[in-house]
């Protein structure tokens, strides 16, 4: 029979440390809510992207391009908030499906042009569909400035942490709302839930 030695067993001091005045991860962190938050409407917008072959993630890819036309790998970079390379993998992911087409500019072959198919146009329209109800489901609790102050308070606290990691020096639509503050007077609509 072998026993436990004292080593094995936690001591009572190190027992009660852990008890008294611990707090669940969450309790007073904004980035663990964030981040629950974010998991959360990542999975609900996964479940149904898989209903168009697509993952989390690739509908932002869809959706910029669906807004901007054709663009360059580093302004959709940019715009993402991700390193070229993040990007670069996306697209070619996309290509596969063939969703998107990439052209080497004329006189530049570094630079590199994407824009989206009439299949990638196709799946644009049907993810804003399940973005607008996924942001019903999120948001089916707030009123209409709880809803623009959460966004407004989102996209500074996305702001700094892209400045942070070294992810400036293009600004979005969303960085100059929040400088002109145009929080409070700018409607949000939110489609109802299905």
């Amino acid at each position: 029979m072998v026993e436990a030695s004292a080593v094995d067993a936690p001591s009572a001091k190190t027992a009660e440390t852990k008890r008294v005045g611990a707090k669940p991860p969450g309790a007073k962190s904004v980035g663990w809510a964030l981040v629950q938050a974010a998991r959360l409407h990542r999975a609900r917008i996964g479940d149904r992207l898989a209903t168009l072959d697509l993952f989390a993630g690739q509908e932002q890819v869809v959706q910029v391009l669906a807004a901007s036309g054709t663009m360059t790998m580093g302004d959709l970079a940019a715009t993402l908030r991700v390193r070229p390379p993040t990007a670069s993998k996306t697209i070619s992911r996309l290509a596969a499906l063939g969703f998107v087409e990439r052209r080497a500019e004329a006189g530049d072959g570094r630079i590199v042009r994407v824009r989206l198919t009439e299949a990638g146009l196709a799946k644009a329209e049907a993810i804003e569909g399940i973005w607008d109800a996924v942001e019903a489901e999120l948001l089916s609790g707030f009123d209409g400035k709880e809803r623009r102050r959460l966004r407004k308070l989102l996209r500074k606290a996305a702001k700094g942490l892209a400045e942070a990691g070294g992810l400036t020096g293009h600004e979005t639509e969303a960085d100059a709302e929040i400088e002109a503050d145009e929080d409070e007077t700018e409607p949000l609509v939110v489609a109802p839930a299905p």
